[in-house]
C-alpha cells in the first residue's frame, strides 16, 4: 500500500487579517496555528539550484489542492478487492457518484476549502468529480500568503534550466489542514519528458520500422477483435496534426476513427518537439486495436496540468489509458507523487487502466549513475511498461524476443511492495514495488513504423511499448463485453495472478544493473503478451 501524506509540525503564524474572510469561515475558523504540508517542497534547493531571485508579485499561477480521501484504508481494501479475481467483488466497480458518496470529501469540507481560498483572493476553478481535487489561480502574492511560503526564481545547476519554486514547505490553518494533502503548482522546476527514441533500421515500414501487421503477428492478435467499440484515452503534453495520422491509417489501410481532442487547463500550447511523441502513441494504438475511439488529453506540463489531466481521464470514465510521458521518482516531490497517485486509485475504485512506459534509460532513470525508477510507471495502480527487442518471422510470427536495454525497471523508493506482488518479491527489491510489470516492443532498430512530421520515420522507446499493451486493453475489453464480463480495469492483480501464463516470458538481455530471467524479472517484468492466449486465461 501506499505512504500516504501526512501533515504535521504545527507552528504558530499571525492571524490572518479577519476583514478578507467570509463571515461564516471567520467565525468557525482560528488561524492561530498551521500545519505543515510535509514533502511539498523541492529536494536539493541551493544545494543543486541556484536561488536568482524572487518571483514577480503579480506572476499568475494555477494550482490544484489535493485531499484526503475519507476512509483512505477502506479505499485501499476496496481497490484490492476490485481488482482481484479470486475475490467475489471483482469486477464490481463504483460509478463516479458512488466514489464520491464513499470516499470523496462532503459538500461542506469542500466548501470550507473553497472559502479559505477565496478568502486569500484566489479564483477557485473547477471541483473534480470524487470531490478530492480543487482547482485555483491567482497571484505569486496570493499564494504566498494563502499557503505561507516564499517562491523564489531557481537556475538547475547541471541543466541551466531557470524555475520558481517555494522556498519551504506550504503551510494550512490548522482547521482545514486535515483535508489537505497536497498544494501542486508551486513549483514547475519538473518537465515530464517522453520515452521515444527515433531511429530508422528498414524493415517493411516505408522508412523502416514495424508495421501493423508485424505488431500484431508477433503478439498474436487476432483478426476477429479490433477494439471496436471501446475507447482509449491517451495522456500528452503536446498536440498532433491529423493529416499525419490520416496518412498512416490510409497507407495500412487501418479505416480508423479520427481521434477526438480534449483540451485540459488551455491545452498543450503551440506544437513542439513533443509531436512525434503524440502521433506514435495514437499510431500504434491504430495499428493494433484500429477500430477503438481514441481521445487525446492535451495539458500543460507542469505539475498541475499533469494532476488535472490526470483527473480529467478519470472524469470522462475512459477505460484504458497509455502514458508515454513522465520523470524519475527523484526528481518530483513527494507530494506531488501523492496527488497523482490518489487520482489513479479513484481511477482503479472505477474499474480504469493506466499503462506507463517505464523510461528509456535503463536501471538508472535519473541519469546520475543511480538505480532509480521513472513514475507514475512505478504507481501501485499502474502497469509499468518496460521494454523489449521483438523478432517475427517472414509470415509476421512471434520468433524470438530479449530485453531492451535501455528499458526502466528497478525497485521504487516511494512506495512499499503491494500486496499482489510479494509472490515474486525479489531480494534486489528490499521490500519496494518492482518495476517493471510488463514490457513490449521497445527496441529503436528496428522501432515502429510511423508517420510524423509530415515523414515515414521508426522510432523506439518504451512509449511504443506502453500503447502496445493499451491496445491489448481495448481488445481485452471487447472480449469480456462479448462474454458479459467486466473490463479489466486496474489490470496488475489479474495479471500477476496469471503466473506468466499468456505470457512470452525473456530470459536474456539487461538493462543496467539488471538482468532477465526465468519468470518475473526487473527488466521486462512477465514479459510481453500472446493476446490469445492471456486473454483467455483473464476471461476465465
Amino acid at each position: 500500500m501506499t505512504s500516504r501524506l501526512k501533515l504535521v509540525g504545527l507552528v504558530a503564524v499571525p492571524a490572518l487579517l479577519a476583514a478578507a474572510v467570509p463571515s461564516a469561515y471567520a467565525a468557525a475558523q482560528p488561524h492561530t496555528t498551521r500545519a505543515a504540508i510535509t514533502g511539498d517542497v523541492l529536494k536539493g534547493l541551493g544545494h543543486d539550484a541556484a536561488r536568482t531571485g524572487a518571483v514577480s508579485a503579480s506572476k499568475r499561477i494555477s494550482v490544484a489542492i489535493s485531499l484526503t480521501p475519507r476512509n483512505d484504508k477502506a479505499l485501499d481494501t476496496f481497490i484490492a478487492n476490485v481488482s482481484n479475481p479470486r475475490s467475489s467483488s471483482y469486477g464490481h466497480y463504483l460509478t463516479k457518484a458512488q466514489f464520491a458518496a464513499r470516499f470523496g470529501r462532503t459538500d461542506a469540507e469542500v466548501k470550507q476549502v473553497k472559502d479559505f481560498l477565496r478568502a486569500q483572493g484566489l479564483t477557485v476553478g473547477k471541483v473534480h468529480s470524487g470531490n478530492l481535487l480543487v482547482d485555483a489561480s491567482g497571484t505569486a502574492a496570493q499564494l504566498e500568503k494563502a499557503f505561507g511560503t516564499k517562491l523564489s526564481t531557481w537556475k538547475d545547476a547541471r541543466s541551466g534550466r531557470a524555475f520558481y519554486a517555494n522556498e519551504t514547505a506550504p503551510t494550512l490553518p490548522t482547521g482545514i489542514a486535515g483535508l489537505v494533502s497536497d498544494v501542486t503548482g508551486l513549483n514547475n522546476r519538473a518537465q515530464l519528458h517522453r520515452q521515444s527514441t527515433s531511429t530508422v533500421a528498414p524493415r517493411n515500414g516505408p522508412d523502416g520500422g514495424y508495421t501493423p501487421a508485424q505488431l500484431k503477428g508477433g503478439y498474436n492478435v487476432s483478426g476477429t477483435y479490433t477494439g471496436s467499440g471501446q475507447k482509449i484515452a491517451l495522456l500528452e503534453f503536446d498536440g498532433f496534426q491529423q493529416a499525419n495520422i490520416t496518412k498512416y491509417d490510409t497507407n495500412y489501410s487501418l479505416g480508423s476513427p479520427t481521434p477526438t481532442v480534449s483540451k485540459v487547463d488551455g491545452g498543450s500550447g503551440a506544437l513542439g518537439d513533443g509531436q512525434v511523441e503524440v502521433e506514435l502513441d495514437i499510431e500504434v494504438l491504430h495499428a493494433i486495436a484500429p477500430k477503438a475511439n481514441v481521445t487525446v488529453f492535451e495539458g500543460p506540463n507542469s505539475d498541475a496540468g499533469e494532476v488535472d489531466t490526470y483527473q480529467a481521464i478519470v472524469d470522462s470514465g475512459i477505460p484504458t489509458t497509455s502514458i508515454s510521458w513522465g520523470a524519475s521518482e527523484s526528481q518530483r516531490t513527494t507530494s506531488n507523487i501523492n496527488a497523482v497517485d490518489a487520482v489513479f486509485k479513484a481511477g482503479a475504485a472505477e474499474g480504469l487502466g493506466f499503462y506507463a512506459a517505464s523510461g528509456d534509460d535503463g536501471s538508472d532513470d535519473a541519469g546520475d549513475g543511480t538505480t532509480t525508477v521513472d513514475f507514475p510507471a512505478s504507481d501501485p495502480y499502474v502497469t509499468g511498461v518496460g521494454g523489449t527487442k521483438l523478432t517475427v518471422t517472414s509470415a509476421n510470427a512471434f520468433s524470438k524476443e530479449v530485453a531492451w536495454s535501455g528499458g526502466g525497471g528497478g525497485k521504487s523508493s516511494v512506495f512499499k511492495i503491494p500486496s499482489w506482488q510479494t509472490a515474486v518479491q525479489k531480494s534486489a527489491g528490499g521490500g519496494y514495488r518492482q518495476v517493471p510489470d510488463v514490457s513490449a516492443h521497445a527496441n529503436p532498430s528496428p522501432g515502429v513504423s510511423i508517420y510524423s512530421q509530415g515523414t515515414w520515420t521508426s522510432v523506439g522507446g518504451t512509449s511504443a511499448a506502453a500503447p502496445e499493451w493499451a491496445a491489448f486493453g481495448a481488445l481485452y475489453n471487447q472480449q469480456a463485453a462479448a462474454a458479459g464480463k467486466a473490463n479489466l480495469g486496474f489490470a496488475n492483480p489479474a495479471l500477476y495472478t496469471a503466473s506468466g501464463t499468456g505470457f512470452h516470458d525473456i530470459t536474456s538481455g539487461s538493462n543496467g544493473a539488471y538482468s532477465a530471467a526465468t519468470g518475473w524479472d526487473f527488466t521486462t517484468g512477465w514479459g510481453s503478451y500472446n493476446a490469445a492466449t492471456l486473454a483467455t486465461k483473464l476471461l476465465g
